[in-house]
């Protein structure tokens, strides 16, 4: 199928293009979204009256999305999730809770804006792409943590796995000092 695409879209092409593309692709996405228009002699013409009309929604809203790209750029957003002492979640953090993360900071966030390579299944803190745009594409930080006291210590740097470890290593610490400290009394005694 020949389309006409009407605003910029990644991996296929510039506004005002025509390419080709498969059946589905076209009729089930480009189409439906205002994205493009079939490749007719009509539409073309159509869509050369309308071009400048287009060229200048498109920078428009490209100016918005840098404009809000520029206050969510390196955001941080707090999730809290349930997860193992080994730090991994029950269940994963999907672009619906970003969106959710962001929206009650204040920013204004569509799920379908955030693009996660692979679900977040463990604790930490995890970089998200989120797309404002065709040309506008940030990089928010979710702070994956089971509390908002572990999600201001993840904050400063720390991992859970540091922490769990450092707990470990002073407990065993401890029960060594007690263990001497024992060991010196018993010697004592035998002394007497």
């Amino acid at each position: 199928m020949q389309v006409i695409l009407l605003e910029r879209v990644a991996k296929l092409g510039q506004m005002g293009e025509v390419v080709s593309v498969k059946d589905g692709y076209g009729r089930n996405f480009l189409l439906p979204q205002g994205k493009a228009l079939r490749a007719s002699e009509a539409n073309i013409k159509a869509f050369e009256a309308q071009k400048a009309q287009l060229e200048a929604r498109n920078l428009e809203t490209k100016k918005e999305a840098e404009a809000l790209g520029e206050k969510l750029n390196g955001q941080q957003f707090v999730v809290i999730r349930s997860a193992s002492d080994a730090g991994a979640l029950y269940g994963s953090v999907t672009t619906r809770d970003a969106s959710d993360a962001a929206t009650a900071a204040g920013f204004t966030l569509d799920r379908a804006q955030v693009a996660l390579a692979k679900p977040i299944k463990d604790l930490g803190l995890h970089d998200v792409h989120v797309r404002l745009h065709p040309e506008v594409d940030v990089v928010i930080v979710l702070n994956v943590a089971r509390s908002v006291e572990e999600a201001d210590l993840q904050a400063t740097g720390k991992s859970i796995q540091e922490l769990a470890a450092e707990a470990e290593a002073q407990a065993e610490f401890e029960i060594a000092e007690l263990f001497d400290d024992i060991g010196g009394a018993t010697s004592d005694e035998d002394e007497e």
